[in-house]
């Protein structure tokens, strides 16, 4: 492959920047000059088309790991973060929204139900 990868004047530039359609052309003219068969011809085209799907994949892996490294060193928060100091903020909203006066409040709401169930009354 990597001849005809030459041949194209592709190598050092890479697959990924090859469409299906040059790719599919290229491989035409191997065809109609000779140096092809039909079969092999869709073989190079497939391999050609997988290699551009694993270069893709390698090349967006290397940015994320980039961008993530970037933004670590920024000190830019992370969503994983801002979740982790949602549900702490959630907390302390709960902890500090129970006043003496809601404390009471909750306290003889609670009384008056345990004294309904002893008597078994309900209102």
């Amino acid at each position: 492959m990597s001849e005809m990868l030459k041949k194209m004047g592709l190598f050092g530039i890479g697959v990924i920047s090859l469409t299906k359609e040059k790719v599919e052309e290229f491989a035409q003219e191997m065809i109609k000059k000779g140096e092809m068969s039909k079969e092999e011809a869709e073989k190079f085209v497939k391999e050609v088309l997988s290699e551009k799907e694993k270069q893709a994949k390698e090349l967006e892996d290397k940015i994320d790991e980039r961008v993530k490294e970037n933004l670590k060193k920024s000190g830019v928060a992370m969503k994983s973060d801002i979740t982790a100091l949602e549900k702490k903020i959630e907390k302390l909203e709960k902890t500090i929204s129970l006043t003496p006066e809601k404390a009471e409040e909750l306290a003889q709401e609670m009384i008056k139900k345990i004294q309904e169930r002893k008597t078994g009354q309900r209102t």
